[in-house]
């Protein structure tokens, strides 16, 4: 192979990864709003063409989700978006309280400047949304709020492993608040006690407010959950629409 067709090969391979990677975007922020449903097959050449892409980056971005755990492939079905039973997002709330007070026992003790600016702008920037109503924008500043926290000390694994997790709490998380609708008011006044508590270097309240701030996601997460089940499906029917 020659220089030039090298360098052409090389540079078809960034293009084709680039356009995966904002097919994946665009997919994932369908899936976490809910304009894509759990169960909802997904068809590759529409994709494609919606997007103006060729399949091979639809493909790839099917990958990518599926092991985020925002998708999943049956046989004789295709891709579809992932159902997240009951159970298992319990399990994953059990994981991420775990890791949370682990953050906060931290920050408490080695809190920086820049890290409480920035906590405390997502606070402001929470409570505009909340204002609005705005239920998708407060979800994505939820998430961000958390992440910041775990993404201090600067272990990229823990970070990782956080992401993932809250990835598939995000097919979840904006259903539970738009069942509760007294839920984001709560969940500011939440979000804002813990950044105090932290900001004063209070570690017990800290990991306290966190411990009850995931106790509440979870009691809202249930309530969703039997909120959207269909009276006629078993108990532990996985939850069809989020």
């Amino acid at each position: 192979m020659s220089t030039n067709e090298s360098s052409t090969s090389a540079i078809e391979l960034l293009q084709r990864h680039s356009l995966a990677m904002l097919v994946q975007q665009s997919l994932e922020r369908s899936i976490v709003s809910g304009e894509l449903a759990p169960g909802e097959k997904l068809n590759e050449v529409d994709i494609a063409t919606r997007l103006n892409v060729s399949r091979g980056p639809v493909r790839e971005a099917f990958r990518a989700l599926e092991q985020a755990g925002l998708l999943t492939t049956e046989k004789n079905r295709g891709v579809m978006v992932r159902i997240v039973s009951l159970r298992e997002a319990e399990e994953i709330y059990e994981v991420r309280a775990m890791l949370d007070e682990s953050a906060a026992r931290r920050l408490a003790n080695h809190m920086t400047p820049d890290t409480l600016a920035a906590l405390k702008a997502i606070v402001v920037s929470m409570k505009a949304a909340r204002k609005t109503r705005d239920i998708a924008r407060y979800t994505a500043l939820n998430v961000q709020f958390h992440e910041a926290m775990i993404a201090a000390p600067g272990n990229q694994h823990l970070i990782d492993t956080y992401r993932h997790l809250v990835r598939q709490l995000g097919l979840l998380r904006q259903a539970a608040l738009e069942a509760d609708l007294g839920a984001l008011g709560e969940s500011v006044a939440e979000h804002e006690k813990i950044v105090n508590a932290l900001a004063a270097g209070d570690e017990a309240q800290a990991v306290m407010l966190v411990r009850q701030h995931i106790a509440h996601g979870l009691t809202r997460m249930r309530r969703a959950h039997e909120h959207w089940v269909a009276p006629t499906k078993p108990s532990s029917t996985a939850l069809t629409e989020v």
